[in-house]
């Protein structure tokens, strides 16, 4: 683990919008949060006013001028929106090509194709986990479970053990792998490399989603043992469609990020020289906007063109992707605000020295944190991005891949037990027809296991690199 010194973040922390002691920081950090929390579950605030709110009172708790607090808001809102606003639209952009153009149920088609009986549950949380590379969580849900019905159906699968493979591929994604909005602005808030983290973040995810996969599928099917709703089975997408994209075209095209930003940290890795002409050509084709830019362009084509689409139909496919992100960017963006304040309060100086004090290693307080926010509010991003900015201090002396694994540790303690003030706790039991003891016996044990043992493969890469 890496050591943290108190000394080298006073030299390098800026001058703190308030005076206050830790004891009057730590109430002040727990009251922003209540609000946050009382806000989001007992008035079901929308998340953006919620952090807003939440980020002046924490302002007002901790004996800053108001002014000041607003200034720190504002400019963590406006960072995070311009380091990752763009990347969240292109990927929204791509998951919607990708949706409209009929590339998904290829995908789907041709792996259900080729797997029958138990590999079945392999199959699914392979789709899920090559289609929600590119997609929100809830896009990638309201994406996949028609197809989980549907293949629970005709095969006379029970739900459980078809459906928790692919929401295990989904939330693992959402949780620990770039672009998604949580672990991008951890990266930014964690002065982290994008690629490191894309690269550790698939080394522990193959083994978490197996786990809390296809193996804990066996277990949900035995404890909840239900077929798929008839009512929420709809008409597949894409039908309207002449034609569809080829199977390689998309997959590739769905990748193509993936791969750019992979090899820019191989490179990095390798070369470590800024001045080689190989590593400034894969520093500009693997930096996250380029390489999702280059994905989107390509996609317009592989997708959207192989699918019929005119120039209007690309268009306006485009214009729909970019609407429904409004709501994801302003949480992100607020989130950014929160975390700005509670830097600015000087609460990264209070949290180095009650961790020093605690030895408790950087990587489980992070995860910890993460967890308790996770649990307070049911939000996975909001948990990400309010966790990335309490610990962001502790990043400050880590090497390169204990940063990147600082983000992980925040994105798998985001992930933990969600329940009944998380709204894909309510989307899962309603397209799945349970109630709500069985939706915690299946899904928030499944969110559980994958935050849990994803930790685990984090702190055994800790203590290997």
């Amino acid at each position: 683990m890496t050591s943290l010194s108190v000394e080298t973040l006073a030299a390098d922390a800026v001058e703190p919008i308030t005076s206050a002691g830790n004891a009057q920081l730590g109430i002040a950090v727990l009251a922003g949060i209540a609000v946050i929390v009382l806000l989001i579950t007992k008035f079901k605030m929308h998340a953006f006013l919620a952090l807003t709110i939440g980020s002046l009172a924490l302002g007002s708790f901790a004996g800053a001028a108001p002014a000041k607090t607003i200034a720190s808001f504002t400019a963590g809102l406006g960072s995070t929106v311009a380091g990752v606003g763009v990347l969240i639209a292109l990927g929204a952009i791509l998951g919607k090509l990708l949706a409209d153009s009929g590339g998904a149920d290829q995908i789907v088609d041709t792996i259900l194709a080729r797997a029958s009986g138990r590999a079945m549950p392999w199959a699914m949380v392979l789709i899920a986990s090559i289609i929600g590379l590119p997609l929100f969580f809830e896009v990638g849900i309201v994406l996949m479970i028609p197809v989980v019905l549907l293949v629970a159906k005709r095969g006379n699968y029970s739900l459980m053990r078809i459906g928790i493979p692919a929401l295990a591929g989904l939330s693992v994604m959402h949780g620990l792998i770039p672009p998604h909005p949580g672990p991008l602005v951890a990266i930014d808030a964690l002065d982290a490399n994008l690629g490191v983290t894309l690269a550790l973040g698939v080394l522990v995810a193959i083994p978490t989603v197996i786990l809390a996969g296809p193996v804990f599928s066996r277990y949900a099917a035995r404890w909840v043992d239900i077929k798929a709703p008839e009512k929420m089975i709809p008409q597949r997408p894409s039908e309207d469609l002449d034609r569809r994209p080829g199977f390689g075209a998309t997959l590739a095209t769905i990748l193509l990020p993936v791969v750019l930003m992979l090899i820019k940290a191989l490179v990095d890795i390798v070369v470590d020289d800024p001045e080689q002409g190989v590593q400034r050509v894969t520093d500009v084709i693997g930096s996250p906007l380029i390489a999702l830019l280059a994905a989107v362009v390509v996609g317009m084509f592989t997708l959207g063109r192989a699918a019929g689409f005119t120039k209007g139909r690309l268009a306006t496919t485009v214009e729909k992707s970019l609407a429904p992100i409004a709501g994801v960017l302003l949480i992100v963006g607020a989130g950014g605000g929160f975390k700005q304040t509670l830097i600015d309060a000087g609460v990264g100086r209070m949290i180095l020295e009650f961790s020093e004090n605690w030895s408790i290693p950087a990587l489980l307080l992070g995860w910890l944190i993460a967890v308790g926010i996770r649990l307070a509010t049911g939000s996975a991003t909001v948990a990400t991005i309010s966790a990335a900015g309490l610990v962001a201090p502790l990043a400050a002396d880590m090497s390169t891949s204990h940063a990147a694994l600082l983000v992980l540790a925040v994105g798998a303690g985001s992930l933990f037990f969600s329940h009944v003030n998380d709204a894909g706790f309510w989307l899962v039991k309603e397209y799945f027809g349970m109630d709500v003891g069985q939706t915690v016996k299946t899904w928030s044990v499944m969110e559980t296991i994958i935050s849990v043992v994803s930790l685990a493969f984090i702190l055994l890469l800790s203590l290997i690199l």
